[in-house]
């Protein structure tokens, strides 16, 4: 059986996220120490289980299971953080031999780090200096060439040093030829500087003959009998730029030659867009991280002044009876288990760890109160009743700041114009890539190294807007994370008819809520709406493992979702209770920047209706009633 929910052994997988989620408890709890060991456990039963893996599979078959790669994922960011905690454990070590001293005042000047949401924690966005330092390192560590004065330079600094030793070597005697040499050095290191002078004023002729040369293309290109706005005259600059790199480098020649012997060859534009961004000196290169730069400068005053508290203010706590929200970081985001509230619970027991497999709880607590429950039979017939009520208690209860949802907009049209600048200009310096399906794979591969550094800081934006909507979901997520399957709407049918006798250990749908857990892993917006849609396909898989219909064929490869078995008024319910297990409030937030920065294209197909109906789920969750699982 394909799903997890249905299979009584417990998958690595599992097993691992389970390790990594009280690694992540114990950093948040502010043991560096305890967590630092538990990181290296996770990485090493990690290996182990990939090692075991290979073992025993080796005969039996040569590809590679589909859970290896989040392994490795889940491992890496695993050693990322634990990295990060070692960092920590040596200040903390070196602190008791510091002499202790006066507090000393911070400049005023000073870039201050972000502050989370927990109150006095410090997150891990950089300064905006420090980004750009971070930046612009991969590019001035490239190889610079020689001008011919520092190459003259250079050997008369040689010269010189065979000079002086030759002298050493001579008798106080042979004045006659220590001033010979003097003379010959003099002479050698003047004729040096004036043929590489000459040289200089030689290559600096010819070098504006062809930026001139070039323009003149670009100009020709740009139509420049018109008046060019700042933008326009600044692509034709970077234009002509590109075209002066070509004239020092054949590779663009010879990536123009395959895309015209092949036109529809998508996997040709992937290595080359690959390959052009991972050259830091080509411009279109220079202009992604001179972007990049520009947006991360916007969007790191506009979390700072969200997040830090008001002057004057004594730092955030969280009310009686509320959760907080976790910091937008993406290990953080990953496998966060509901925080118990400060308040005592009328149901005291420890929160459960939303990936891990377990008994749905006992349905005692159930029994007086599926009165307050949503009709399963009616809970979903009518999506846009509640989602509009939904819209109007976003409006009456949780108006943003007008400033800080201007900022959100100028940030995200500022991503947009952006993203646009690069393919536009990546569009003119390779003409074979100006057909439908070859733009729309450079775009995406345009995207993903654009966001991976810029996400955490977008996402942390966009959680402060989504914080009362967030909190809802939090709320939900806490109250009914026992909750079984059928309380939440899903018939009997597609759930386990038998699992004691199929041996199951984990809950309906377990595998599904594994594989959105995995969104928060990733910092493109493509590959976080791929892991919807396999979300959804695992949803689909694990019904027909449920519910088997005799008219159904098994056919090879994933299946629309819109080909299978369940249909909305299923799927709907089943969502729900998947979104209520992964414990990830903010999949509010990812939902909308999704919303935003996916291609358009994207939205009318299987991927825009996996995308919506998560939205759906995610409106219905945080209507649940809030008292109903409380008595």
């Amino acid at each position: 059986m394909s799903a997890a929910a249905g299979d009584g052994t417990v998958k690595p997988l599992q097993s691992a996220m389970k390790l990594a989620n009280g690694a992540i408890e114990l950093d948040t709890g502010n043991r560096p120490r305890e967590a630092y060991t538990e990181y290296l456990r996770t990485i090493h039963y990690i290996s182990q289980a990939l090692l075991e893996e290979v073992e025993t599979t080796k005969e039996a078959r040569e590809t590679v299971p589909p859970d290896t790669s989040k392994m490795l994922k889940l491992a890496q960011q695993c050693l990322e953080r634990a990295q990060s905690t070692a960092t920590k454990l040596g200040k903390t070590r070196l602190k008791p031999t510091m002499p202790a001293a006066a507090p000393i005042p911070q400049p005023a000047g000073r870039h201050r780090r972000v502050y989370s949401d927990e109150g006095g924690k410090l997150s891990p966005f950089l300064p905006p200096e420090i980004f750009q330092k971070l930046q612009g390192a991969e590019s001035q560590s490239s190889k610079k060439e020689l001008t011919p004065l520092e190459e003259a330079s250079l050997q008369n600094q040689k010269l010189k040093a065979a000079y002086e030793a030759r002298m050493a070597r001579l008798d106080p005697s042979q004045a006659m030829q220590k001033t010979s040499l003097t003379l010959s050095l003099q002479r050698q290191m003047m004729e040096n500087l004036v043929i590489a002078k000459a040289r200089e004023e030689t290559l600096q002729r010819k070098m504006e003959e062809r930026r001139l040369r070039l323009q003149e293309a670009a100009n020709r290109r740009f139509c420049s009998q018109v008046a060019l706005t700042p933008e326009e005259r600044e692509q034709r600059a970077l234009y002509a730029a590109i075209l002066e790199y070509e004239q020092d480098h054949d590779w663009p020649k010879h990536w123009k030659a395959k895309l015209k012997r092949s036109p529809g060859d998508l996997s040709l534009v992937t290595s080359l867009v690959s390959h052009l961004l991972s050259l830091p000196d080509h411009p279109i290169a220079q202009l992604l991280r001179r972007l990049q730069c520009a947006v991360y400068s916007a969007l790191y005053p506009a979390v700072s002044r969200a997040a830090a508290p008001a002057p004057g203010c004594c730092p955030r706590t969280p009310n009686p009876g509320s959760r907080r929200l976790r910091p937008s970081q993406s290990l953080h985001c990953m496998l966060s288990p509901p925080e118990p509230s400060a308040a005592p619970r009328p149901q005291d027991c420890p929160p459960t760890p939303p990936l891990q497999p377990g008994p749905a709880g006992p349905p005692s607590p159930l029994g007086d109160t599926a009165s307050g429950l949503p009709d399963k039979d009616s809970s979903f017939e009518d999506l846009e009743q509640f989602l509009g009520t939904s819209e109007r208690q976003g409006q009456g209860h949780g108006v943003q700041p007008e400033p800080q949802l201007q900022q959100l907009k100028s940030a995200v049209e500022e991503i947009h114009s952006a993203i646009d600048r690069l393919l536009s200009l990546t569009l003119l310096a390779f003409e074979g890539l100006n057909t439908a399906a070859s733009k729309d794979r450079c775009l995406a591969c345009i995207e993903e190294p654009f966001f991976s550094p810029l996400w955490p800081l977008l996402l942390a934006l966009y959680r402060s807007v989504h914080r009362t909507r967030e909190a809802a979901l939090s709320r939900s997520m806490e109250l009914y994370r026992n909750a079984p399957p059928t309380a939440i709407g899903i018939p009997t049918k597609l759930l386990p008819q038998n699992p004691e006798a199929k041996g199951a250990t984990g809950y309906p749908y377990c595998a599904a809520a594994q594989e959105l857990g995995l969104l928060v892993l990733e910092s493109c917006p493509q590959k976080k709406l791929e892991c919807i849609v396999r979300t959804l396909r695992v949803i689909c898989v694990c019904a027909e493992d449920y519910c088997p219909t005799p008219e159904a064929t098994p056919q090879a490869g994933p299946q629309p979702i819109a080909a299978a078995a369940i249909g909305a008024d299923d799927l709907l319910p089943i969502l729900s209770f998947v979104v209520l297990r992964s414990g990830l409030p903010q999949l509010v937030s990812e939902c909308a920047a999704l919303e935003e920065f996916i291609h358009e294209g994207y939205l009318i197909g299987e991927e825009g209706y996996c995308l919506t109906s998560l939205q759906s789920a995610l409106s219905y969750v945080e209507l649940l009633p809030q008292g109903g699982l409380a008595k």
